[in-house]
């Protein structure tokens, strides 16, 4: 009979801790469309590293931008980035969505460095091999029908 109370006492226990510490916000908003938002913030901050001087000359506040773009305010944003913080494993599901976009976007971004890089190696080569030659005088050569080269 002990044995029957410790473990109701034990099950009580464990389902009354287990309440919500943040109250889910009056506007929520939808986990796919935070994660999008958090995406684009996330890409803001990377070009802020990148770059500084080229976020720094925008006029408008991009953050601010941003949140208009998901039409949400900063305060409803802090509110539910604060609600599906407090839940560790779904918000770094979240976090590892995003991480799976940007290396996809990287990837892609790569790809393009690439083949430009190509482009630019090739045009660079055809430059320097058409450099290489000695520019050829408008004169024919004594009878002979061919172009002679100018320091001749």
């Amino acid at each position: 009979m002990k044995n029957l109370i410790i473990i109701i006492l034990v099950l009580f226990l464990s389902v009354s801790c287990k309440k919500d510490l943040v109250k889910q916000p009056k506007k929520l908003i939808e986990k796919e469309k935070m994660i999008d938002i958090m995406y684009d913030l996330s890409l803001l901050e990377a070009m802020k590293y990148q770059s500084p001087l080229l976020v720094d000359s925008i006029e408008t506040n991009p953050v601010k931008f941003i949140l208009k773009k998901y039409k949400v305010d900063s305060l409803q944003f802090a509110q539910n980035n604060i609600y599906y913080a407090s839940d560790y494993e779904g918000y770094k599901d979240m976090f590892d969505e995003i991480s799976k976009r940007l290396a996809k976007n990287q990837r892609a971004v790569d790809s393009i460095l690439k083949i430009e890089e190509k482009k630019s190696g090739k045009i660079k080569n055809k430059i320097s091999k058409d450099s290489v030659k000695a520019p050829l005088k408008p004169e024919i050569n004594a009878g002979n029908g061919q172009d002679v080269p100018m320091d001749q």
